[in-house]
């Protein structure tokens, strides 16, 4: 029996990274007042860390609530992606992440873009990550905004329509301001293309 009870915290210690400083405790809420947490998958491959000054985790939703969180996205042993909030949520055994309030995603590989939405929404069994609410992708040539915005493993950020796009000049002031159908951000290649419902293709802008 004893070693059941040792099993039971040791695995504890493990989901959460390290020991958590709990500051207090029902049977219910957990309240926790600095949380810092690395995922891995089932190969032993680190997806993600997740810090907060300030947390709770639910005994019946099975779910930690979490203020002014801090998300690192891995690849491999790099950070791929930094994105912090005001409030997140983490369930279904760590694998579901939802990030609200002020959400803002910068990508290490472009320094200079960031992505700001009102929610970001992950499932970490897929390669997807979606954003909802005032989006707003910026960078030194251009600015993107939409409702809705996809951002997908291959690094192609789809804005759901309808789009509205600001070309920058040299001095940084606006150039152009137009609106279309959905927008592809190819954050590799720098490059925006414009496609119809039909799929065409209707104009492709490298920078």
């Amino acid at each position: 029996m004893n070693n059941i009870y040792g099993l039971i915290i040791l695995l504890q210690v493990f989901i959460l990274g390290c020991t958590p400083n709990v500051i207090e405790q029902n049977k219910v809420i957990q309240k926790i007042n600095r949380l810092d947490m690395n995922i891995f998958s089932n190969r032993g491959n680190k997806l993600y860390s997740i810090t907060s000054p300030y947390s709770s985790f639910d005994n019946n939703e099975l779910k930690f609530k979490l203020k002014n969180t801090t998300i690192n996205i891995f690849n491999g042993e790099e950070i791929k992606y930094i994105i912090n909030s005001d409030e997140s949520t983490l369930s279904d055994n760590n694998k579901l992440l939802k990030l609200t309030g002020n959400v803002k995603l910068v990508t290490l590989t472009q320094k200079e873009d960031i992505l700001y939405a009102d929610n970001f929404i992950w499932n970490i069994e897929e390669t997807n990550y979606l954003l909802e609410g005032n989006i707003r992708f910026e960078n030194k040539n251009i600015i993107l905004s939409s409702g809705k915005a996809k951002l997908g493993a291959d690094e192609i950020i789809e804005f759901f329509k309808p789009v509205k796009y600001v070309i920058k000049d040299n001095n940084n002031d606006n150039k152009y301001e137009i609106n279309s159908e959905n927008a592809y951000y190819d954050l590799n290649k720098e490059s925006i293309s414009f496609k119809a419902k039909d799929k065409r293709v209707r104009s492709i802008i490298n920078f």
